[in-house]
Protein backbone atom coordinates (compact mmCIF):
# COMPACT_ATOMS: atom_id res chain seq x y z
CA UNK A 1 0.00 0.00 0.00
CA UNK A 2 1.46 3.36 -1.03
CA UNK A 3 1.69 6.07 1.64
CA UNK A 4 0.99 9.49 0.18
CA UNK A 5 3.30 12.43 0.83
CA UNK A 6 0.38 14.45 2.15
CA UNK A 7 0.03 12.01 5.07
CA UNK A 8 3.77 12.04 5.76
CA UNK A 9 3.84 15.86 5.67
CA UNK A 10 1.06 15.97 8.25
CA UNK A 11 2.83 13.47 10.54
CA UNK A 12 6.14 15.29 10.35
CA UNK A 13 5.01 18.92 10.38
CA UNK A 14 6.70 19.51 13.77
CA UNK A 15 9.86 17.47 12.99
CA UNK A 16 13.12 19.20 13.93
CA UNK A 17 15.61 16.46 14.85
CA UNK A 18 15.87 12.62 15.00
CA UNK A 19 14.60 12.62 18.60
CA UNK A 20 11.25 13.88 17.31
CA UNK A 21 11.06 10.76 15.13
CA UNK A 22 12.76 8.00 17.15
CA UNK A 23 12.71 9.36 20.73
CA UNK A 24 10.71 8.27 23.76
CA UNK A 25 7.80 10.51 22.73
CA UNK A 26 8.62 10.45 19.02
CA UNK A 27 6.35 10.11 16.03
CA UNK A 28 7.12 6.43 15.40
CA UNK A 29 6.20 5.37 18.92
CA UNK A 30 2.96 7.35 18.85
CA UNK A 31 2.14 5.98 15.41
CA UNK A 32 2.83 2.43 16.58
CA UNK A 33 0.50 2.92 19.56
CA UNK A 34 -2.33 4.26 17.43
CA UNK A 35 -1.94 1.55 14.78
CA UNK A 36 -2.02 -1.21 17.42
CA UNK A 37 -5.12 0.27 19.02
CA UNK A 38 -6.88 0.74 15.68
CA UNK A 39 -6.00 -2.81 14.63
CA UNK A 40 -7.53 -4.25 17.80
CA UNK A 41 -10.63 -2.10 17.31
CA UNK A 42 -10.92 -3.63 13.83
CA UNK A 43 -10.53 -7.12 15.33
CA UNK A 44 -13.34 -6.44 17.81
CA UNK A 45 -15.55 -5.12 15.00
CA UNK A 46 -15.03 -8.35 13.08
CA UNK A 47 -15.77 -10.35 16.24
CA UNK A 48 -19.02 -8.51 17.05
CA UNK A 49 -20.18 -7.88 13.49
CA UNK A 50 -20.80 -4.14 13.76
CA UNK A 51 -18.71 -0.93 13.67
CA UNK A 52 -18.01 1.18 16.71
CA UNK A 53 -20.99 3.56 17.14
CA UNK A 54 -22.71 1.50 14.46
CA UNK A 55 -26.10 -0.17 14.62
CA UNK A 56 -26.08 -3.39 16.65
CA UNK A 57 -28.31 -6.38 16.00
CA UNK A 58 -30.86 -6.26 18.83
CA UNK A 59 -30.85 -10.05 19.13
CA UNK A 60 -27.13 -10.01 19.86
CA UNK A 61 -26.27 -10.23 23.56
CA UNK A 62 -22.57 -9.36 23.33
CA UNK A 63 -21.42 -5.78 22.77
CA UNK A 64 -18.54 -3.36 23.33
CA UNK A 65 -17.66 -2.75 26.98
CA UNK A 66 -15.08 0.02 27.17
CA UNK A 67 -11.31 -0.45 27.29
CA UNK A 68 -8.57 -1.70 29.57
CA UNK A 69 -5.01 -0.44 29.92
CA UNK A 70 -1.93 -2.58 29.33
CA UNK A 71 1.79 -1.83 29.27
CA UNK A 72 3.63 -3.63 26.46
CA UNK A 73 7.31 -3.79 25.64
CA UNK A 74 8.99 -3.83 22.26
CA UNK A 75 11.88 -2.34 20.28
CA UNK A 76 10.16 1.02 20.85
CA UNK A 77 10.53 0.65 24.64
CA UNK A 78 7.54 0.54 26.98
CA UNK A 79 4.14 1.81 25.88
CA UNK A 80 0.66 2.10 27.39
CA UNK A 81 -2.07 0.91 25.05
CA UNK A 82 -5.83 0.70 25.30
CA UNK A 83 -7.39 -2.69 24.60
CA UNK A 84 -11.09 -2.81 23.65
CA UNK A 85 -13.28 -5.20 25.62
CA UNK A 86 -16.55 -6.99 24.99
CA UNK A 87 -19.27 -7.55 27.59
CA UNK A 88 -19.05 -11.35 27.58
CA UNK A 89 -15.21 -11.41 27.61
CA UNK A 90 -15.19 -13.62 24.51
CA UNK A 91 -12.92 -11.32 22.50
CA UNK A 92 -9.30 -12.55 22.18
CA UNK A 93 -7.10 -10.03 20.30
CA UNK A 94 -4.80 -11.64 17.74
CA UNK A 95 -2.28 -8.82 17.67
CA UNK A 96 -1.66 -8.77 21.42
CA UNK A 97 -3.10 -11.79 23.16
CA UNK A 98 -4.34 -11.89 26.74
CA UNK A 99 -1.46 -11.91 29.24
CA UNK A 100 0.99 -10.99 26.47
CA UNK A 101 3.23 -8.09 27.48
CA UNK A 102 5.99 -8.29 24.88
CA UNK A 103 5.78 -7.67 21.15
CA UNK A 104 8.17 -7.08 18.26
CA UNK A 105 10.33 -10.16 18.89
CA UNK A 106 11.64 -9.18 22.34
CA UNK A 107 11.78 -12.91 23.21
CA UNK A 108 13.95 -13.45 20.15
CA UNK A 109 16.30 -10.68 21.23
CA UNK A 110 16.62 -12.19 24.71
CA UNK A 111 17.36 -15.65 23.28
CA UNK A 112 19.88 -14.25 20.81
CA UNK A 113 21.78 -12.43 23.55
CA UNK A 114 21.60 -15.47 25.84
CA UNK A 115 22.99 -17.68 23.06
CA UNK A 116 26.01 -15.38 22.80
CA UNK A 117 26.87 -15.99 26.43
CA UNK A 118 25.42 -12.80 27.91
CA UNK A 119 24.39 -13.11 31.56
CA UNK A 120 20.96 -12.14 32.84
CA UNK A 121 22.37 -8.83 34.10
CA UNK A 122 24.03 -8.19 30.72
CA UNK A 123 20.71 -8.76 28.97
CA UNK A 124 18.86 -6.47 31.38
CA UNK A 125 21.34 -3.64 30.88
CA UNK A 126 21.51 -4.11 27.10
CA UNK A 127 17.72 -3.98 26.63
CA UNK A 128 17.50 -0.93 28.86
CA UNK A 129 20.35 0.91 27.08
CA UNK A 130 19.30 0.10 23.51
CA UNK A 131 15.51 -0.16 23.72
CA UNK A 132 14.63 1.56 27.00
CA UNK A 133 12.98 -1.67 28.21
CA UNK A 134 13.07 -2.80 31.85
CA UNK A 135 13.13 -6.59 32.12
CA UNK A 136 13.42 -8.65 35.28
CA UNK A 137 15.67 -11.68 35.86
CA UNK A 138 12.46 -13.68 36.18
CA UNK A 139 11.39 -12.67 32.67
CA UNK A 140 14.76 -13.65 31.16
CA UNK A 141 14.57 -17.03 32.92
CA UNK A 142 10.98 -17.55 31.78
CA UNK A 143 11.84 -16.83 28.15
CA UNK A 144 14.93 -19.04 28.13
CA UNK A 145 13.25 -21.84 30.09
CA UNK A 146 10.65 -22.17 27.35
CA UNK A 147 13.52 -23.43 25.17
CA UNK A 148 13.84 -26.64 27.22
CA UNK A 149 10.86 -28.22 25.45
CA UNK A 150 12.58 -27.48 22.15
CA UNK A 151 15.83 -28.97 23.50
CA UNK A 152 14.04 -32.19 24.42
CA UNK A 153 12.45 -32.45 20.99
CA UNK A 154 15.80 -31.80 19.27
CA UNK A 155 17.61 -34.32 21.49
CA UNK A 156 15.12 -37.05 20.55
CA UNK A 157 14.82 -36.33 16.80
CA UNK A 158 15.43 -39.21 14.36
CA UNK A 159 18.95 -39.43 12.90
CA UNK A 160 20.36 -40.68 9.60
CA UNK A 161 20.87 -44.41 9.23
CA UNK A 162 24.56 -44.13 8.30
CA UNK A 163 27.26 -41.62 9.24
CA UNK A 164 30.64 -42.03 7.51
CA UNK A 165 32.36 -40.28 10.44
CA UNK A 166 31.33 -39.40 13.99
CA UNK A 167 33.48 -37.36 16.39
CA UNK A 168 32.91 -37.84 20.13
CA UNK A 169 34.27 -35.66 22.93
CA UNK A 170 33.28 -33.83 26.13
CA UNK A 171 33.36 -30.26 27.41
CA UNK A 172 33.91 -29.55 31.12
CA UNK A 173 31.85 -26.90 32.89
CA UNK A 174 31.14 -25.98 36.52
CA UNK A 175 27.76 -26.35 38.19
CA UNK A 176 26.50 -25.67 41.73
CA UNK A 177 25.38 -28.79 43.57
CA UNK A 178 24.34 -29.02 47.24
CA UNK A 179 26.26 -25.89 48.19
CA UNK A 180 29.41 -26.86 46.27
CA UNK A 181 30.75 -26.10 42.81
CA UNK A 182 31.67 -29.27 40.93
CA UNK A 183 32.87 -30.17 37.44
CA UNK A 184 30.46 -31.79 35.03
CA UNK A 185 31.07 -33.13 31.52
CA UNK A 186 28.87 -32.15 28.59
CA UNK A 187 29.29 -34.96 26.07
CA UNK A 188 28.76 -34.22 22.39
CA UNK A 189 28.68 -36.15 19.14
CA UNK A 190 29.25 -34.52 15.75
CA UNK A 191 28.23 -36.60 12.77
CA UNK A 192 29.43 -36.11 9.20
CA UNK A 193 26.55 -37.15 6.97
CA UNK A 194 26.60 -38.56 3.47
CA UNK A 195 26.72 -35.02 2.05
CA UNK A 196 29.85 -34.23 4.04
CA UNK A 197 28.08 -31.74 6.31
CA UNK A 198 28.47 -31.53 10.08
CA UNK A 199 25.59 -31.95 12.51
CA UNK A 200 25.57 -32.12 16.31
CA UNK A 201 23.72 -35.34 17.06
CA UNK A 202 23.07 -34.67 20.72
CA UNK A 203 24.16 -33.42 24.15
CA UNK A 204 24.58 -35.59 27.24
CA UNK A 205 25.57 -34.54 30.76
CA UNK A 206 27.40 -36.60 33.38
CA UNK A 207 29.70 -35.88 36.29
CA UNK A 208 32.47 -38.00 34.82
CA UNK A 209 33.54 -38.81 31.28
CA UNK A 210 33.62 -42.58 31.48
CA UNK A 211 33.37 -45.50 29.07
CA UNK A 212 30.14 -46.66 30.73
CA UNK A 213 28.47 -43.33 30.06
CA UNK A 214 29.69 -43.30 26.44
CA UNK A 215 28.06 -46.71 26.07
CA UNK A 216 24.74 -45.07 26.98
CA UNK A 217 25.41 -42.33 24.44
CA UNK A 218 26.08 -44.60 21.49
CA UNK A 219 23.14 -46.80 22.51
CA UNK A 220 20.88 -43.75 22.31
CA UNK A 221 22.26 -42.92 18.85
CA UNK A 222 21.30 -46.40 17.71
CA UNK A 223 17.84 -46.11 19.25
CA UNK A 224 17.33 -42.88 17.29
CA UNK A 225 17.93 -44.58 13.98
CA UNK A 226 21.69 -44.83 13.45
CA UNK A 227 22.41 -48.26 11.99
CA UNK A 228 26.09 -47.86 11.15
CA UNK A 229 29.07 -45.58 11.82
CA UNK A 230 32.02 -46.24 9.54
CA UNK A 231 34.70 -44.44 11.56
CA UNK A 232 34.51 -42.95 15.07
CA UNK A 233 37.19 -40.46 16.06
CA UNK A 234 37.61 -40.26 19.84
CA UNK A 235 40.02 -39.14 22.56
CA UNK A 236 42.20 -41.62 24.45
CA UNK A 237 39.74 -42.47 27.22
CA UNK A 238 40.24 -46.03 28.45
CA UNK A 239 37.41 -48.34 27.39
CA UNK A 240 35.95 -45.81 24.95
CA UNK A 241 36.58 -47.91 21.79
CA UNK A 242 35.12 -51.01 23.45
CA UNK A 243 31.99 -49.05 24.39
CA UNK A 244 31.49 -48.03 20.77
CA UNK A 245 32.12 -51.48 19.36
CA UNK A 246 29.66 -53.03 21.80
CA UNK A 247 26.87 -51.17 19.98
CA UNK A 248 28.44 -50.79 16.51
CA UNK A 249 30.75 -53.82 16.13
CA UNK A 250 31.88 -52.91 12.59
CA UNK A 251 32.86 -49.33 13.43
CA UNK A 252 36.55 -48.55 13.09
CA UNK A 253 37.69 -46.50 16.09
CA UNK A 254 40.44 -43.96 15.56
CA UNK A 255 42.08 -42.32 18.57
CA UNK A 256 42.61 -38.63 17.98
CA UNK A 257 46.29 -38.10 17.16
CA UNK A 258 46.18 -34.55 18.46
CA UNK A 259 45.07 -35.91 21.85
CA UNK A 260 47.89 -38.45 21.76
CA UNK A 261 50.51 -35.81 21.01
CA UNK A 262 49.10 -33.39 23.59
CA UNK A 263 49.10 -36.06 26.30
CA UNK A 264 52.63 -37.12 25.34
CA UNK A 265 53.99 -33.59 25.64
CA UNK A 266 52.65 -33.32 29.19
CA UNK A 267 55.68 -35.34 30.28
CA UNK A 268 58.19 -33.15 28.43
CA UNK A 269 60.12 -30.12 29.68
CA UNK A 270 59.46 -26.86 27.87
CA UNK A 271 62.89 -26.77 26.24
CA UNK A 272 62.47 -30.23 24.72
CA UNK A 273 58.84 -30.00 23.55
CA UNK A 274 59.65 -28.87 20.00
CA UNK A 275 62.15 -31.69 19.38
CA UNK A 276 59.90 -34.39 20.89
CA UNK A 277 56.91 -33.13 18.89
CA UNK A 278 58.96 -33.29 15.68
CA UNK A 279 59.89 -36.93 16.36
CA UNK A 280 56.28 -37.83 17.14
CA UNK A 281 55.25 -36.21 13.86
CA UNK A 282 57.43 -38.71 11.98
CA UNK A 283 55.29 -41.50 13.45
CA UNK A 284 51.81 -40.23 12.56
CA UNK A 285 52.83 -38.80 9.19
CA UNK A 286 54.36 -42.07 8.02
CA UNK A 287 53.17 -43.31 4.62
CA UNK A 288 52.56 -46.85 5.93
CA UNK A 289 52.02 -48.72 9.19
CA UNK A 290 55.45 -50.39 8.79
CA UNK A 291 57.19 -47.01 8.59
CA UNK A 292 55.19 -45.75 11.57
CA UNK A 293 56.38 -48.72 13.65
CA UNK A 294 59.97 -48.07 12.57
CA UNK A 295 59.72 -44.41 13.62
CA UNK A 296 58.14 -45.42 16.96
CA UNK A 297 61.08 -47.76 17.63
CA UNK A 298 63.49 -44.94 16.83
CA UNK A 299 61.57 -42.63 19.12
CA UNK A 300 61.74 -45.12 21.99
CA UNK A 301 65.51 -45.61 21.56
CA UNK A 302 66.04 -41.85 21.65
CA UNK A 303 63.62 -40.82 24.40
CA UNK A 304 62.72 -43.83 26.58
CA UNK A 305 65.45 -43.16 29.11
CA UNK A 306 64.18 -39.61 29.71
CA UNK A 307 60.45 -39.98 28.93
CA UNK A 308 59.50 -43.69 29.17
CA UNK A 309 55.76 -42.97 29.59
CA UNK A 310 55.44 -41.60 26.04
CA UNK A 311 56.51 -44.76 24.25
CA UNK A 312 54.41 -46.89 26.62
CA UNK A 313 51.33 -44.76 25.90
CA UNK A 314 51.72 -45.09 22.12
CA UNK A 315 52.34 -48.83 22.39
CA UNK A 316 49.27 -49.31 24.62
CA UNK A 317 47.03 -47.49 22.12
CA UNK A 318 48.80 -48.61 18.94
CA UNK A 319 45.87 -50.60 17.50
CA UNK A 320 43.68 -47.48 17.77
CA UNK A 321 46.42 -45.11 16.55
CA UNK A 322 47.18 -46.71 13.20
CA UNK A 323 43.80 -47.25 11.46
CA UNK A 324 43.98 -43.93 9.57
CA UNK A 325 47.33 -44.93 8.04
CA UNK A 326 45.51 -47.48 5.88
CA UNK A 327 43.67 -44.69 4.02
CA UNK A 328 44.59 -42.21 1.32
CA UNK A 329 45.50 -38.64 2.32
CA UNK A 330 41.95 -37.36 1.67
CA UNK A 331 40.49 -39.62 4.36
CA UNK A 332 43.46 -39.26 6.70
CA UNK A 333 43.06 -35.51 6.92
CA UNK A 334 39.42 -35.89 7.95
CA UNK A 335 39.67 -38.64 10.58
CA UNK A 336 43.05 -38.44 12.30
CA UNK A 337 41.89 -35.73 14.71
CA UNK A 338 38.72 -34.74 16.55
CA UNK A 339 39.48 -31.17 15.45
CA UNK A 340 35.87 -30.43 14.31
CA UNK A 341 34.58 -31.05 17.82
CA UNK A 342 37.66 -29.44 19.43
CA UNK A 343 36.98 -26.33 17.37
CA UNK A 344 33.33 -26.37 18.44
CA UNK A 345 34.33 -26.74 22.09
CA UNK A 346 36.62 -23.73 21.78
CA UNK A 347 33.73 -21.63 20.46
CA UNK A 348 31.42 -22.87 23.22
CA UNK A 349 33.99 -22.01 25.90
CA UNK A 350 33.85 -18.41 24.70
CA UNK A 351 30.11 -18.49 25.25
CA UNK A 352 30.32 -19.98 28.76
CA UNK A 353 33.32 -17.97 30.02
CA UNK A 354 31.11 -15.25 31.53
CA UNK A 355 29.65 -17.77 33.97
CA UNK A 356 31.82 -18.95 36.85
CA UNK A 357 29.29 -21.75 37.33
CA UNK A 358 25.76 -22.77 36.33
CA UNK A 359 22.93 -23.11 38.86
CA UNK A 360 21.95 -26.52 37.41
CA UNK A 361 22.40 -28.84 34.44
CA UNK A 362 19.38 -27.48 32.57
CA UNK A 363 20.89 -23.98 32.62
CA UNK A 364 24.07 -25.31 31.02
CA UNK A 365 22.22 -27.40 28.45
CA UNK A 366 19.92 -24.49 27.59
CA UNK A 367 22.83 -22.12 26.92
CA UNK A 368 24.85 -24.69 24.94
CA UNK A 369 21.83 -25.62 22.84
CA UNK A 370 21.06 -22.00 21.93
CA UNK A 371 24.72 -21.38 21.12
CA UNK A 372 24.80 -24.51 18.94
CA UNK A 373 21.77 -23.41 16.94
CA UNK A 374 23.54 -20.15 16.16
CA UNK A 375 26.84 -21.89 15.30
CA UNK A 376 25.25 -24.61 13.14
CA UNK A 377 23.60 -22.02 10.88
CA UNK A 378 27.10 -21.40 9.51
CA UNK A 379 27.69 -25.09 8.75
CA UNK A 380 26.45 -24.91 5.18
CA UNK A 381 29.45 -26.28 3.28
CA UNK A 382 30.63 -29.90 3.15
CA UNK A 383 34.15 -30.97 4.07
CA UNK A 384 36.80 -29.96 1.55
CA UNK A 385 37.17 -32.54 -1.26
CA UNK A 386 34.26 -34.52 0.19
CA UNK A 387 33.51 -36.06 -3.18
CA UNK A 388 36.95 -37.69 -3.25
CA UNK A 389 36.63 -38.77 0.38
CA UNK A 390 33.23 -40.37 -0.27
CA UNK A 391 34.64 -42.11 -3.33
CA UNK A 392 37.39 -43.63 -1.21
CA UNK A 393 34.85 -44.66 1.43
CA UNK A 394 32.75 -46.42 -1.20
CA UNK A 395 35.77 -48.51 -2.21
CA UNK A 396 36.85 -49.33 1.36
CA UNK A 397 33.43 -49.92 2.92
CA UNK A 398 31.46 -51.09 -0.11
CA UNK A 399 27.88 -52.11 0.67
CA UNK A 400 27.89 -50.43 4.08
CA UNK A 401 27.46 -47.10 2.30
CA UNK A 402 23.86 -46.42 1.22
CA UNK A 403 23.31 -45.72 -2.46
Amino acid sequence: MAIEDKLLDELMKDYKNPEDLFGEDGILKKLTKRMIERAMEAELTAHLGYEKHGKQDLTQINSRNGKSQKTVKGSFGEMEIEIPRDRLSEFEPKLIKKHQTRIDKIDGKILSMYARGMTTRDIQEHLKDIYGIEVSPTLVSKVTNEVMEEVTEWQNRPLDSVYPIVFLDALVYKVRSEGHVINKHLHMAIGINMEGKKDVLGLWIAQNEGAKFWLNVVTELKNRGVQDILIASVDGLKGFPEAINTVFPQTEVQICIVHMVRNSLRFVSYKMKKEVAADLKKIYQSPTVEMAEKHLEEFEKKWDERYPMIGKSWRANWERVIPFLAYPDEIRRVIYTTNPIESLNMTLRKVTKNRASFPNDDAAKKLIYLALQRIMKKWTMPFKNWGQVLGQFSIVFGERLPL
